[in-house]
């Protein structure tokens, strides 16, 4: 019954590029035609389960038969299975991978609700869950430069990663409209790379808040090393106990952060923003965001990734900022860079698998970069893109045009 429900999926799932599956019984369907810029994937299943898991839940199931060495690819890799089955099913046209059975998706709403909460205790959990995992994986994957764990900005295709990070943190200084003496509160500084660009470059005073204990420590080495010591304190504190302290910012950005913040919590972040912001301040706020209308975070990333974190909609976040009198005073949307940066990371763990596989094992490494190619393909053909959002207090703060954008690049 599974075999059969599953053949009925993916004949609707792949209609460009070619699916090969052996079952478990040796027998082997094939799926699709062949097609220009579409892969050709053959996968082996070890058991008679992985039929039924995927049918219950594509995504979960395929993900985790995949981790757990129960679904194997014998031709190709994991980027080009999802890139494969995304493509085929891009969400421009309407289309999606496939949501869980109607059992599977009331549980995932359920806990998807109680994950949103989101308070001190379970924000700090959440972010060790993820970024307390040893900096030595991120050593291998990121730029070296600037670790940046972040959408990277690609102005012209041919950049390595590292001038691409490079270009993001310039970006993002020229929305700030920073002069020197300005003070600056980074909401989740990461390693530092925005706090250490921002001082070196503009003369400004930045405070990175954090509440990973190991990206903090390195952050902090990495801050002595570039010689900005004396104007860059990284302090391991939630932003809501930066707000109670009554301390005011002439600029506040937060890069890739406000996706953990719990849909719970929007309101009381852009109220501490508010709180912390000079009344002729400038905030910009860069997060990964979707295209579509507000959803869910599905059950893989939630149970593997980011536990406690949810990708807002346009909507939502600008209905959540405008209740404190925040002027969303430009929206930009990005909506390949993040693709392009995640394949960069992806490629960089596949050079690096051995070292990866070391630190942890190969079921971790199978799960990394499943999230990877996930991620890349989510920004391709799915519903995710990038916003950088620039907030102020007053009308008054910044230049009438964004002429002054253009003449800092």
């Amino acid at each position: 019954m599974s075999k059969a429900l599953l053949d009925r999926f993916l004949s609707r799932a792949v209609r460009q590029g070619r699916l090969g599956i052996v079952f478990a019984d040796g027998s082997a369907d094939t799926y699709g035609t062949d097609a220009q810029g579409f892969p050709d994937i053959v996968l082996r299943f070890t058991d008679d389960r992985v039929p039924r898991d995927i049918v219950m839940d594509p995504r979960l199931g395929a993900a985790e038969a995949f981790i757990d060495g129960r679904l194997l690819i014998a031709e190709g890799d994991v980027m080009g299975l999802v890139t494969l089955l995304r493509a085929n099913n891009a969400w421009d046209k309407g289309g999606d991978i496939g949501r869980p059975n109607p059992l599977k998706r009331l549980i995932n709403r359920a806990s998807f609700a109680a994950e949103q909460v989101n308070n001190r205790l379970g924000a700090k959990q959440n972010v060790a869950h993820h970024y307390d995992i040893g900096n030595d994986l991120y050593a291998l994957m990121l730029d070296d430069e600037h670790w940046q764990y972040s959408c990277a900005y690609w102005p012209q295709e041919n950049m390595k990663l590292g001038e691409a990070q490079a270009a993001k943190l310039a970006h993002i200084a020229n929305k700030l409209a920073l002069s020197p003496g300005h003070t600056v509160l980074d909401i989740g500084c990461g390693w530092g790379g925005m706090a250490i660009h921002l001082a070196k470059h503009h003369d400004v005073r930045v405070t990175g808040v954090t509440l990973s204990e190991e990206q903090a420590a390195l952050a902090r080495e990495r801050v002595a090393a570039a010689g900005v010591a004396d104007t860059v304190d990284i302090v391991l504190q939630d932003y809501r106990d930066t707000a109670a302290s009554g301390r005011k910012f002439d600029r506040i950005v937060s890069v890739g952060m406000f996706e953990h913040v719990g849909r719970a919590q929007f309101e009381t972040f852009f109220e501490a923003c508010a709180n912390l912001l000079e009344d002729d301040g400038v905030m910009l706020l860069h997060t990964i965001g979707r295209m579509g209308r507000p959803g869910t975070t599905d059950a893989f990333t939630r149970k593997y990734i980011f536990p406690g974190g949810y990708i807002p909609a346009l909507s939502e976040t600008l209905a959540a900022s405008e209740k404190f009198r925040l002027i969303a005073a430009d929206v930009e949307t990005l909506r390949l860079h993040y693709a392009r940066t995640i394949r960069q990371w992806y490629a960089n763990c596949m050079a690096n698998r051995d070292a990866i596989v070391a630190l942890h094992d190969e079921r971790f490494f199978r799960m990394w970069t499943f999230y990877l190619a996930g991620a890349a393909t989510v920004f391709e053909h799915g519903s995710m893109c990038n916003y950088q959002i620039q907030y102020i207090r007053s009308r008054h703060s910044l230049p009438i045009t964004r002429d002054y954008l253009l003449a800092g690049d």
